[in-house]
């Protein structure tokens, strides 16, 4: 018999935890072993019940749900889903919350509603029982120390200017893109991102972005917006997907609405393969962190066409799901650390 994953729910709102345990029970590699209406209360559930995934309510009285990962991560790492408001606020709190080890970010309100409201929560908590707690930083650690050179710190140059860098991520991917941007100079072609996120979050992402690394001007994608050197945009989350084209001007970013493609709306199978089929052979791609498969496909039709890609490997990366399709269907030409990107990226020739 195969041994459950014990799940402990923390959230203030009663109705809110019954909720997330209905979502539970209908996901028969789940048991939910207690339930919390704050930090204090889960303190000693952990401690009796030990539970091998924890979701944590954003905002709750007393010790907030930032408050309380910081002292699970520090003293007794458990993986955590942060489950989050759809508010500027909430998103503000989730982004931090998944800089600080957090597995992922669970946003109330996206998608169902009612009963089935936290159908999607079932999955991402499998998965985070699967993954290292807290182990985020460690990989960034890690990550350059498996061989070769492990970082620029952005003193580096380009030995080849790629028209656009088009990066693709998911769970994992906000630590993961901003170890990417941190070590490449402000001289850096055009790049654009697709992580997944809901609404709101993409826009806190970039605003956080824009504020810990100078040398970019980070900030969310605009429809008709023509890229330059030392720019970074983020694709919105929402319900519009990122392509990006040529103008008399250079590199420009468009959305156009369509349903989801590998799942998820805006998609990185999308962006990579606007680059193959508008930018030509002179673009890079780089796929990162992230559950699925999205972007495989898509960086396959980049690499057919005489692009270079990059995937992330299997050590570095805290969810080895899309970089390992990617590797698998022949889509990276070359699969390196987090650290290693950077460096591997601005030699290509």
């Amino acid at each position: 018999m195969v041994k459950k994953i014990k799940v402990l729910i923390v959230d203030d709102s009663q109705t809110i935890r019954a909720l997330i345990k209905h979502a539970f029970q209908k996901c028969p590699e789940l048991e939910v072993c207690g339930e919390a209406a704050n930090p204090m209360e889960a303190r000693d559930i952990i401690v009796k019940d030990q539970p091998d995934v924890i979701t944590l309510d954003v905002e709750m009285p007393g010790m907030n749900g930032l408050q309380f990962l910081d002292k699970i991560m520090r003293l007794r790492p458990i993986p955590v889903v942060m489950v989050s408001s759809l508010t500027e606020r909430g998103a503000n709190i989730a982004i931090k919350a998944l800089q600080m080890g957090a597995f992922d970010c669970f946003p109330k309100g996206q998608g169902a509603k009612g009963a089935d409201a936290f159908d999607g929560l079932a999955r991402i908590v499998v998965q985070a029982a699967h993954s290292k707690p807290g182990s985020q930083s460690i990989k960034r650690e890690v990550a350059g120390q498996v061989g070769g050179r492990i970082s620029t710190n952005g003193t580096e140059n380009w030995r080849h200017m790629f028209d656009v860098v088009a990066i693709g991520s998911s769970t994992g991917g906000v630590e993961a893109v901003e170890d990417v941007l941190r070590n490449l100079p402000q001289s850096s072609p055009p790049i654009v991102i697709c992580q997944h996120m809901p609404r709101l979050f993409t826009a806190s992402f970039a605003s956080r972005l824009n504020q810990i690394i100078p040398q970019f001007g980070i900030e969310e994608a605009k429809d008709g917006e023509v890229m330059r050197s030392g720019m970074v945009r983020i694709a919105p989350g929402g319900d519009m997907h990122l392509v990006v084209d040529k103008t008399g001007g250079g590199i420009c970013t468009r959305f156009f609405k369509a349903p989801p493609v590998s799942g998820h709306v805006p998609s990185v199978d999308v962006l990579y393969t606007s680059v193959a089929e508008n930018i030509g052979r002179n673009a890079l791609g780089i796929i990162l962190t992230g559950m699925g498969r999205d972007g495989a496909e898509g960086l396959l039709s980049m690499r057919r066409i005489g692009c270079r890609t990059i995937a992330q490997d299997r050590q570095s990366a805290v969810v080895y799901g899309m970089p390992r399709v990617a590797a698998e269907i022949g889509a990276a030409e070359q699969i390196c650390s987090l650290k290693q990107i950077p460096h591997t990226a601005m030699t290509m020739i």
